[in-house]
């Protein structure tokens, strides 16, 4: 089995069927276990352990699933935007909430954005207990998207191609990464996004590991490959930096020390989850 990245895992009961029918969702509605997520400062609201809160329901636009047989609802929320201000509100969520923490602001941020019609321009309105949005106008009917993202490890004679981009924290290095193009395979967006960030050709390209994030809402899909060479072309308007790191100083800065060489990524992110299997392969 591949690893279980942050915010990866089942989550709520979606309860898919019961989104079909208005009046089910409705009912659900006025029972009295229903509850409504909690939101802070465009987050889902954590106590001190990390759990998301609930709330008593006033707002029950967004069906997030069922908790035991129990609804959970969400108002749509303006939600925060920048991955990297939030990141250390987030590093204490709680792994066995971090599914419906990605999920809840990964749509309420699809709502958001989303409130006309791309075929005709009209306002849309809510269906399917907010997992998806209808036009009265024109009848089409829109779902949130995912966009998928290649995340990858490259190895080269046992040392790992790693890089930094400006935004990252003082000495943060993580996995190249890239949005896939259209009519682009995951091995193409892999073989591309590295020739063109590092200059490098690649092999053996192979699927490792997967993470929804919901900054805004992509798909990352981790991948391993081999490199060709070792001779990095850096594309200075991507990278700030990038290097190659051997096994041993990779295992010594996740151990957090002030004396490793650089910062790896967070848990949260699938880079660290990339980083830690390669470790262990």
């Amino acid at each position: 089995m591949p690893p279980e990245s942050f915010f990866s895992g089942a989550g709520l009961d979606r309860a898919d069927l019961l989104r079909q029918s208005a009046d089910a969702l409705a009912a659900l509605a006025t029972r009295q276990d229903a509850r409504e997520l909690a939101w802070h400062e465009g987050l889902p609201a954590m106590d001190e352990r990390g759990k998301v809160q609930w709330q008593d329901l006033e707002d029950a636009t967004l069906f997030l699933g069922l908790d035991s047989g129990a609804p959970r609802f969400s108002a749509i929320v303006e939600p925060a935007t920048a991955a990297f201000s939030v990141l250390p509100l987030i590093a204490q969520l709680d792994s066995a909430d971090a599914p419906l923490f990605a999920a809840a602001l990964s749509l309420s941020r699809w709502h958001t954005r989303h409130r006309f019609c791309a075929n005709c321009g009209h306002a849309t309105d809510v269906v399917r207990g907010g997992w998806s949005r209808k036009c009265p106008r024109c009848s089409t009917e829109h779902f949130p998207r995912v966009d998928p993202v290649v995340i990858m490890l490259v190895e080269h004679d046992g040392r790992v191609l790693l890089g930094r981009q400006p935004q990252y924290p003082a000495r943060r290095y993580s996995a190249l990464a890239g949005f896939v193009e259209v009519g682009e395979s995951i091995e193409d967006a892999v073989t591309r996004e590295i020739k063109e960030e590092a200059g490098i050709g690649v092999r053996d390209v192979r699927y490792v590991a997967s993470q929804p994030w919901p900054f805004p809402s992509s798909l990352m899909i981790g991948c391993h490959a081999e490199a060709l060479s070792a001779d990095l072309t850096i594309d200075v308007t991507e990278l700030e930096d990038a290097r190659w790191f051997p096994r041993d100083e990779v295992r010594h800065a996740l151990t957090g020390s002030q004396s490793a060489s650089f910062q790896p990524p967070p848990r949260t992110a699938i880079a660290r989850t990339l980083i830690e299997h390669w470790l262990g392969a």
